[in-house]
């Protein structure tokens, strides 16, 4: 889904168990490469790639990525999408558990045992080497503030308690935020972090307050997709109780 001339929101659906799971990873295009936020559930690399070709993005093209945080369903398909020369940008927060040096935060012992299980055995041979510890993942570690010069200017906004090292992007040319999992539409609304896979709730809606500095017109979020309205009143809402 073209969000602006730089901004492609990808709509994946995957299948867990007897529901459908539905994910927004993006693509932020330049004139020869493009940078790919987050990288959906091991196994979705077949349906970005016909996601990014069908929205005229070669995925074979210079590419980099970046990481919102460590979580499985944003990291899952990173042994595909890196290659020789790929940067990967994430958080230092994070960057021991994107590169298998602790445990995924939430994705440890049987959850993990029962999802390597599921996958075949090209892909769970890929994910536990990638994630073992042996090989390191991240090559570019992220500030808050930081400005990256994808499409245009990418501005870094630490936004923790989702996970440690969680950040937000802001696409200032269009006043895009690309909020990973630290808001979320729901029927419409935008709200905060899910409470049941947020392990510090209160500092994550205080990382909302941050946001409340930059003119957003448009909120990507990774469970939900887009929401376009008075984002400053949606984020007071949100906080109002702080």
């Amino acid at each position: 889904m073209k969000i602006n001339e730089q901004i492609e929101m990808l709509v994946l659906t995957l299948k867990m168990g007897e529901h459908d799971f539905v994910i927004n990873p993006v693509a932020i295009r330049d004139e020869q490469s493009y940078v790919l936020v987050d990288t959906g559930m091991p196994g979705s690399y077949g349906q970005i790639t016909e996601l990014l070709t069908q929205a005229g993005i070669d995925p074979a093209a210079s590419h980099s990525i970046i990481l919102t945080h460590q979580d499985v369903d944003h990291v899952g398909s990173l042994p595909q999408f890196k290659g020789e020369g790929v940067k990967v940008y994430a958080h230092v927060h994070d960057q021991p558990y994107i590169d298998g040096l602790k445990p995924m935060i939430k994705f440890s012992g049987e959850r993990k045992e029962g999802l390597i299980a599921s996958l075949p055995q090209d892909l769970a041979s890929a994910f536990e080497a990638t994630f073992s510890g042996k090989e390191k993942n991240v090559t570019d570690l992220l500030t808050d503030g930081e400005k990256l010069p994808f499409g245009g200017g990418l501005t870094v906004v630490y936004t923790p308690g989702h996970t440690p090292g969680h950040i937000s992007l802001y696409h200032e040319p269009s006043k895009t935020l690309i909020a990973g999992d630290a808001l979320n539409v729901e029927d419409g609304k935008l709200i905060g972090p899910n409470p049941a896979v947020t392990p510090d709730m209160p500092l994550a809606l205080d990382s909302l307050r941050t946001l409340k500095a930059y003119p957003i017109e448009t909120v990507i979020c990774y469970h939900g997709g887009i929401f376009k309205g008075d984002v400053q009143q949606a984020l007071d809402k949100i906080t109002e109780n702080l």
